[in-house]
């Protein structure tokens, strides 16, 4: 039996999470207070046969009671020692594009009420939602993320990472939009030569041949590919090897555009071939 717990902060994107799951079979539940969590399994062990008790995913959030929140990881720990295998997912944006979620589709946030105004709700939900923060297996950063990309992620690297596959993600990215606050490596290459600086080459990205004809060309970016790809040769079995379910590799460079696109896709071919659940994204493209 699997257990997916879903949590993040309000407008983070946990609601469209939660109904890819259901998409795919699990039995997802919503806003279901932490300390119900072990009589739910009590009530559903003794049908195990039944496929829909084979994965389940439950949200929790601030909605949930502070009490309850505090006790979920000793919670879980209990649930792990009966035999129930359970990943916690926690989404986030950066404060300013919740703020500007809740302002376009004039949403009330959970926490906010006459006397809190919704920049103090998203903060008084970050601090409440620190117990479950903490102990995240992975952590989405939806902010730059389309409805589509978030689903894409959802399904490919949550719903079908319980076939011992790590699912790993290499994401290009501009270093002048920050570096994406869920990456666990973050790879410069700001260094390279920079296609922008041929007129010919601005228009195209690095998905483009002209762009990768360029880049191919220049021994600097076959040396960084290089070290790159034998870095993550060596040290990615290990992490497979200690039962981590998700990477994801950064590739940054000043606009997102070129030099970061190109390598994430090279990468993203070459260990695709051995990692089966590995994706390619690129944040600034979408």
């Amino acid at each position: 039996m699997r257990l997916v717990v879903v949590s993040g902060r309000s407008g983070s994107g946990k609601s469209t999470a939660l109904n890819v799951l259901e998409d795919v079979g699990f039995t997802c539940i919503d806003n279901l207070p932490a300390s119900l969590l072990p009589g739910l399994f009590e009530q559903t062990t003794h049908k195990q046969g039944n496929n829909w008790l084979e994965n389940i995913a439950v949200g929790i959030d601030a909605r949930n009671l502070i009490g309850d929140l505090n006790q979920l990881p000793s919670i879980l720990d209990e649930l792990k020692a009966t035999g129930i295998d359970y990943e916690v997912i926690f989404l986030d944006a950066r404060t300013s594009v919740l703020i500007q979620r809740f302002s376009e589709t004039r949403r009330k946030h959970p926490l906010s009420s006459e006397q809190i105004d919704l920049k103090e709700a998203i903060a008084l939900e970050t601090t409440l939602l620190e117990p479950i923060a903490s102990i995240a297996n992975r952590r989405i950063d939806t902010s730059n993320m389309t409805l589509h990309q978030l689903r894409d992620i959802t399904k490919k690297q949550i719903a079908h990472s319980n076939n011992g596959d790590m699912a790993i993600l290499f994401e290009s990215f501009a270093f002048k939009r920050g570096v994406p606050s869920d990456a666990d490596f973050v790879f410069d290459v700001r260094c390279l030569p920079n296609p922008y600086w041929k007129h010919s080459l601005r228009p195209f990205c690095g998905n483009d041949e002209p762009v990768i004809e360029f880049l191919e060309s220049q021994p600097e970016v076959a040396a960084m590919l290089a070290d790159i790809n034998g870095f993550m040769t060596r040290w990615l079995p290990r992490f497979r090897a200690n039962n981590r379910s998700y990477l994801t590799i950064a590739i940054g460079c000043t606009g997102g555009q070129h030099r970061s696109v190109y390598i994430s896709n090279t990468l993203g071919e070459y260990f695709g071939s051995q990692y089966p659940n590995t994706q390619v994204r690129h944040r600034e493209l979408t």
